[in-house]
């Protein structure tokens, strides 16, 4: 079993920028992309950003320009920096990995969420 740990949100103000990180623990053979999605009260969950195995990456219009997204292979981790933060940018982050365990059994797991929270 595969288990994503997310750190780093918190409250920030109007402008100001924030890292979230995500490391991913288990039988993992291999990832193949992680992510980032939000979910804003009384809203949908949506995605935020997201990078394969091979460095590509993709962004929701909201965050592009704003918010980048890397990541490490040992250990898996995938970090979001997320600069000129926005109201609108509050909302639970969580972390998204998808890959192989170590005995090939492909995964699709998500962290618990972290809080981010910008307001003056």
């Amino acid at each position: 079993q595969v288990q994503l740990v997310e750190s780093g949100g918190g409250l920030v103000q109007p402008g100001g920028s924030l890292t979230l990180s995500c490391e991913a623990s288990g039988t993992i053979y291999s990832v193949v992309a992680m992510g980032w999605y939000r979910q804003a009260p009384e809203k949908e969950r949506e995605l935020v950003a997201t990078v394969t195995s091979g460095g590509s990456t993709n962004y929701a219009d909201a965050v592009k320009g704003r918010f980048t997204i890397s990541k490490d292979y040992i250990p898996n981790t995938v970090y979001l920096q997320m600069n000129s933060l926005k109201p609108e940018d509050t909302a639970v982050y969580y972390c998204n990995a998808r890959g192989y365990e170590a005995n090939m059994t492909p995964f699709d797991s998500w962290g618990q969420g972290t809080q981010v929270t910008v307001s003056s």
